[in-house]
């Protein structure tokens, strides 16, 4: 197809056509290289959930076939999945990586932190995050958020900027016009990255089918003991549920989201196969987040005070 200028014009067909998923593929490597060149000490965080998994696959294809410059952070709460924490160290030993581990537990046992009432630890990573990020001095720390899980979320650029205390500011929000952005920061400030901003959930999803990533199983549907708590399957576990009035029951369920097992809620579902995951969340109308995370649930703004505070 050309003009009256004879210039040619790209088509839906067009070998020149970038699919929804290349573009998507070729800015977060974008980004990535735009890290690498600002910035001295990045890192990623990294906890075996999908996105971080999509995250770090697309890490090691933007520097292929060198290995990543940069190592991985994992905030430990002690309630993770064991199948994410086996899957975790198996992809940290597969590809040589670095992997600095902060155990909210440690935070605990010197008395910087105390349990919670309810028993989840998922508001407790903030401190020992910025702890970790102030002693291995790391300027730039990529994380997994996308637009599309939470309002507070949605508000953040690709490159976000966090103070000397780990705070977002919302009114510090820098323009990233033409995906230019903007690393500067002054000394104590680190800025947070987020590659798959502009995915969905099912974006990461098709992604995955696409690249053949492995997850972790509990992504798809298995049998499992679960109880119900504010109308979310919860598994039953030593970090304080169930209570006497929560009966455990054998379940076909799987996991949307991947957090502290306090506050990770599973969703009925039959579906076992990387299609049937895909065809279930195209007819979902509830994120990821909304559907199965109490720790957002708190109140209307719980995500933007974590935010706040310092959280991811």
């Amino acid at each position: 197809m050309t003009t009256a200028t004879n210039r040619p014009v790209r088509t839906d067909d067009s070998p020149f056509t970038l699919s929804h998923l290349d573009a998507l593929e070729a800015e977060s490597v974008h980004v990535f290289r735009e890290v690498a060149g600002e910035f001295e000490r990045p890192v990623i965080l990294f906890s075996g959930g999908k996105d971080s998994i999509v995250m770090l696959h697309l890490a090691l294809k933007a520097f292929a076939p060198a290995s990543i410059p940069f190592s991985l952070l994992h905030v430990d709460t002690g309630h993770n999945f064991p199948e994410v924490i086996a899957y975790r160290d198996r992809v940290v030993a597969e590809h040589g990586l670095r992997l600095h581990v902060a155990h909210v537990q440690d935070f605990i046992d010197d008395g910087r932190l105390r349990e919670r009432p309810d028993g989840t630890r998922n508001p407790l990573q903030t401190v020992p995050l910025l702890d970790a990020i102030e002693n291995n001095r790391f300027d730039a720390v990529f994380g997994g958020g996308r637009r599309d899980e939470e309002k507070a979320r949605a508000k953040e650029r690709v490159f976000s900027l966090r103070d000397e205390f780990g705070a977002w500011d919302p009114r510090r929000q820098r323009p990233e016009l033409w995906s230019l952005y903007n690393g500067r920061h002054a000394a104590g400030e680190h800025v947070r990255v987020f590659p798959l901003s502009n995915w969905t959930e099912l974006d990461v999803w098709q992604y995955i089918e696409r690249e053949g990533i492995a997850l972790p199983e509990i992504y798809y549907a298995h049998e499992r003991d679960v109880f119900s708590r504010a109308g979310m399957w919860l598994t039953a576990g030593e970090w304080g549920g169930p209570k006497d009035d929560e009966p455990v029951q054998r379940r076909m369920i799987r996991y949307r989201t991947v957090g502290d097992m306090s506050c990770t809620g599973a969703v009925d579902s039959h579906a076992t196969t990387i299609q049937a995951v895909i065809t279930e969340i195209a007819a979902s109308r509830l994120t990821e987040r909304g559907a199965t995370r109490a720790d957002d649930k708190l109140s209307e703004a719980a995500m933007e005070d974590r935010k706040r505070e310092g959280y991811f």
